[in-house]
C-alpha cells in the first residue's frame, strides 16, 4: 500500500462534506484547531449545503471531494462527518491522481467506503476524528491529538488495558476495516473486503442486538471471519434494546461466540469508533496485534495483560 506523505508545517488540509449535512460552527472549530496545529485549512465548496440529511446534491458532494483530490496543494483530505451518502458518489470519484500525488484522507463511520475503495486503488488512509466531534474545550483532546500525530508521523502505535473477553496471541497482516454496517452494505461491491490474512477492525453504533447478529453471520457465513489473521473489535455504542434477541447492551458478548472460537488472537474494547476517545488509526498499513491475556475479572488487575497493536 502506498503511504501518502505526513504533513509538515504550513501544509493544507481540506474539507469536505461528502455524506451527511454538517452545522458550519463544526467546520470552524475543526479549522481553528488545525491552525494551530500549524497546517493550513481550505473548505470545500459546498461544505455547508443541505438535501435533506445529505450535504447537498451527489454531484456538488462528488465535485468538492474530486478537487480535493485533484488540488496539488492539498495535503491530506479531511471528511466532514460521517452519516450516509459515500456510496451514492464512490463510483464516480476518480482517486487514480492520488497514485501519482498521494495525500491522506481522514474520517470513520460512512466514510469506511472510501477507505474501502482507496486500499482497492492501493493507498493508505486515517480512520479518525472528524470536525464534528472536534473538541470544543477539553473534551475529545486524545483523539485530536492522536490525530496530529498520526498526520505528522509520530503515531506508533497503543498499549491498551487487556478486556475480559479478549483471545490472547500475536498476529502481523494489513489492517483494514471500519464501520460493521457499512462493511456489511459493501458486500458483493467492488469494494467488498478481501480479508485474507488481515488485522480486520470494527466498530459500531446505533444498532440492535439482532442487526449486529446480521451481520456478524454475514461475515461468517461468507468466509470472510475465517480468512483473517486477527481482530481489532472497537467501540460499540449506543446499542438499543430489540424483541428479538436476548437483552443486552453489551454488544461484545454478541460478537464473541463469532469470534472467539477462530485461531486468531482478538482484542476488544479498543477506543476508536462513534466514543471517545476516538484514537487514529492507519487503515491498509501492517501492523504487529499482540493480545498478552485476560484482565482478572476478581482482581481487577491488568498489569500483566495488556493489548499492544504497533504498526511496522
Amino acid at each position: 500500500m502506498i503511504q501518502p506523505p505526513y504533513l509538515k508545517k504550513n501544509d493544507t488540509i481540506t474539507i469536505v462534506a461528502p455524506a451527511g449535512k454538517i452545522n458550519s460552527a463544526y467546520i470552524t472549530n475543526a479549522a481553528e484547531h488545525i491552525d494551530r496545529w500549524g497546517f493550513r485549512t481550505k473548505v470545500g465548496d459546498h461544505v455547508a449545503d443541505a438535501h435533506y440529511g445529505l450535504a447537498g446534491a451527489d454531484d456538488h458532494r462528488r465535485a468538492d471531494l474530486q478537487a480535493a483530490i485533484d488540488d496539488p496543494k492539498t495535503a491530506a483530505i479531511l471528511c466532514a462527518r460521517g452519516g450516509y451518502g459515500c456510496c451514492r458518489i464512490v463510483d464516480w470519484v476518480d482517486f487514480s491522481p492520488l497514485l501519482d500525488s498521494p495525500k491522506w484522507l481522514i474520517g470513520f463511520s460512512d466514510i469506511t467506503v472510501l477507505h474501502a475503495r482507496l486500499q482497492r486503488v492501493g493507498l493508505q488512509s486515517i480512520h479518525g476524528l472528524m470536525p464534528n466531534r472536534f473538541p470544543i474545550t477539553t473534551d475529545n483532546v486524545e483523539s485530536a491529538e492522536s490525530l496530529r500525530q498520526a498526520l505528522t508521523g509520530k503515531l506508533q502505535g497503543y498499549t491498551i488495558p487487556a478486556h475480559p473477553l479478549n483471545k490472547p496471541g500475536t498476529a502481523r497482516g494489513v489492517l483494514q476495516g471500519g464501520n460493521l454496517s457499512i462493511l456489511a452494505s459493501m458486500a458483493a461491491t467492488p469494494d467488498d473486503i478481501v480479508p485474507d490474512g488481515a488485522i480486520l477492525f470494527i466498530e459500531e453504533t446505533s444498532e440492535r442486538p439482532y442487526t449486529i447478529d446480521r451481520m456478524m453471520n454475514n461475515l461468517q457465513r461468507s468466509g470472510k471471519l475465517r480468512r483473517v489473521a486477527g481482530v481489532v473489535v472497537g467501540q460499540f455504542t449506543n446499542i438499543k434494546k430489540d424483541a428479538i434477541m436476548p437483552p443486552s447492551r453489551n454488544a461484545y458478548k454478541l460478537l464473541s461466540p463469532y469470534l472467539n472460537h477462530l485461531a486468531v488472537p482478538v482484542c476488544y474494547g479498543f477506543p476508536a469508533g462513534h466514543g471517545k476517545p476516538n484514537y487514529a488509526l492507519y487503515l491498509g498499513r501492517e501492523v504487529l496485534l499482540e493480545v498478552s491475556g485476560k484482565r482478572d475479572t476478581t482482581t481487577g488487575k491488568t498489569s500483566k495483560a495488556e493489548t499492544r497493536l504497533y504498526y511496522t
